[in-house]
């Protein structure tokens, strides 16, 4: 029985199973062959490698120097799937990304059962099926970050938040132990990603409050927000407190003054964009289900006053997207945690019967015809980039990616809404195989194929193949991407053309120094004025992704000495 052909056939405990083995299915290929992503997943999954190598599961650092960026939670989260190998700090990277691969998997089933409770069985199996192959979850769920984490507690504690209210509206009495898991929810996002998750339940309710003429503030009573605040700061506060002592305060400064106050008042790391930045990726993130999505969030919009469904789910989207909007830094997915609201709002319209679906007013036609053309871009942006990528960087035409592009251009093709002949939720489970893919073949055959896409795997294989000594220790200079600490060693060298030239002459017999054709001049002038002379090996060619450049570079030893 297909889980299509299921989807009006009870709401058993299997089909969270499914969901969840789903998940995995779509989310693990690729996760063991792709690299480390600089700069940003480089960097966590480093700082986690520190804490197992040093056993300090308070403190954060990436080499000597304090990461103090957020919380401590997924370092804590990827410590333990990397103790569960067995190997230690030599754990490969898929240990460290399968906290984003179960963090998915397990927002899946959680948004399938917000669904079904508020829109029943067959609007929430799509909003899940959605969730598990738009192009958002694919990405983040394959990277040992936080967002995919803080992606599943915020589903969790929204879906608590939305029950509580929808029940309130409609006379009845929500389950106890929601509250409870609401407030345990925020506790756990906090040592994820600091206030993010309880920002944006807090503008949810801030905007019912608003907008509910009805029941207003009467409905917070059954959140025990007393009580909640006392578990969340109960879960919380340990580990910020320790840091605190730890660092002297240290940690406050990074997170809080240069990190968050940093993103708000000004374009942080080269990441700033004026506002409509989320409108123009809005269909890169949901691909293939942007159309979908966006017609069940404005019809959402013509009932929320009538219906407390909708206005939680317009409350739990809107503001949150608006004040992104107006923060200066801009990444995709750092409203990743918004779209499971409209993943619900789309769920519910797939479900409507023909007659039910109201006329969409000319406002709505022209957001949907814009969203449609979106989402062709985006299709065949994904297609050309399968081909073009392995030609321009790698030099070489990939088969693969011939499936990639058909794969493609049917996930768009269902996407849109066209194979009406089919079910909603068989159309849906189509786009998101095909869309899931795609992906995988992308992410586990093309990327790591192409060798120049990875400059610090390219540099390791050659240290570890020519360095002398068991132990010896690579100097890299200009060339200081976090991927290559993670995979050459916490001891690796950053640094100039001068520290690189001193790591060799300290230890002459065993060091070795990666370094740019641009930087070599002055590299071997510093070994010259202390009467040394290094030998270069076949220069290693790549692309450096981080910076949109090729790079030509080579491995130096001393030799005659």
């Amino acid at each position: 029985m297909g889980l299509g052909a299921a989807a009006g056939q009870g709401t058993g405990v299997w089909i969270y199973v499914i969901l969840f083995l789903l998940g995995l299915a779509v989310l693990v290929p690729g996760i063991t062959q792709l690299p480390p992503i600089d700069r940003d997943e480089a960097r966590y999954i480093q700082a986690t490698k520190q804490m197992v190598e040093t056993g300090d599961y308070v403190d954060i650092r990436f080499q000597s120097e304090p990461r103090y960026k957020k919380p401590i939670g997924v370092y804590w989260l990827q410590s333990l799937t990397v103790g569960v190998t067995g190997q230690g700090a030599e754990a490969p990277i898929a240990a460290y990304r399968a906290v984003s691969v179960v963090a998915v998997s397990l927002a899946v089933v959680a948004l399938y059962w917000i669904g079904l409770h508020l829109f029943g069985h067959a609007a929430g199996l799509i909003a899940a099926l959605m969730l598990a192959g738009m192009f958002g979850a694919g990405f983040e769920g394959r990277l040992a970050k936080t967002d995919s984490v803080l992606l599943l507690l915020c589903i969790v504690a929204q879906g608590c938040l939305a029950r509580i209210y929808v029940a309130n509206r409609e006379g009845q009495q929500a389950p106890g132990s929601l509250a409870w898991v609401f407030w345990i929810a925020q506790g756990a996002a906090i040592m994820i990603k600091g206030p993010i998750a309880p920002l944006l339940s807090a503008l949810t309710v801030l905007f019912i409050i608003i907008f509910d003429r009805q029941r207003g503030r009467a409905w917070l009573t059954d959140l025990k927000p007393l009580r909640g605040i006392g578990v969340t700061l109960l879960i919380a506060l340990p580990w910020l407190i320790l840091i605190t002592w730890k660092s002297g305060g240290a940690f406050w400064y990074e997170a809080v003054g240069r990190d968050m106050l940093g993103k708000v008042t000004s374009g942080q790391e080269s990441h700033g964009a004026p506002p409509g930045y989320y409108i123009i990726t809005y269909s890169l993130f949901v691909w293939p289900f942007g159309l979908i999505a966006i017609i069940g969030g404005t019809h959402a919009l013509r009932r929320m006053f009538t219906d407390p469904r909708m206005m939680v789910c317009v409350a739990w989207y809107l503001p949150f997207w608006l004040v992104f909007e107006l923060v200066p830094t801009k990444l995709p997915h750092y409203i990743l945690p918004s779209y499971p609201a409209i993943l619900l709002l789309g769920g519910w319209f797939l479900g409507l019967a023909a007659s039910e679906a109201p006329k969409p007013l000319l406002w709505q036609r022209i957001l949907h015809g814009f969203t449609g053309f979106g989402v062709i871009v985006v299709t065949i942006a994904f297609a050309s980039l399968a081909v073009i990528v392995p030609i321009y960087i790698g030099g070489s035409f990939s088969f693969w990616s011939i499936p990639v592009v058909l794969l493609s251009l049917m996930a768009c093709w269902f996407g849109l809404g066209f194979g009406l002949e089919l079910a909603p939720v068989r159309r849906v489970l189509v786009a998101t195989l095909a869309a899931t893919t795609a992906f995988g073949v992308g992410f586990s055959v093309i990327l790591p194929q192409v060798d120049e896409m990875w400059l610090s795997r390219q540099i390791v294989e050659r240290f570890e193949a020519e360095k002398s000594c068991p132990d010896s220790v690579l100097a890299s200079v200009t060339y200081h991407e976090p991927s290559l600490v993670f995979l050459a060693g916490t001891d690796t060298v950053l640094g100039g053309p001068d520290s690189a030239a001193r790591h060799l002459l300290d230890n002459p017999q065993c060091a070795m120094a990666a370094v740019p054709e641009e930087d070599a001049p002055a590299f071997l002038a510093a070994l010259s004025a202390s009467d040394a002379r290094a030998e270069g090996s076949e220069p290693i060619s790549g692309f450096n992704y981080s910076k949109g450049h090729r790079r030509s570079i080579t491995l130096y030893r001393i030799v005659g000495q």
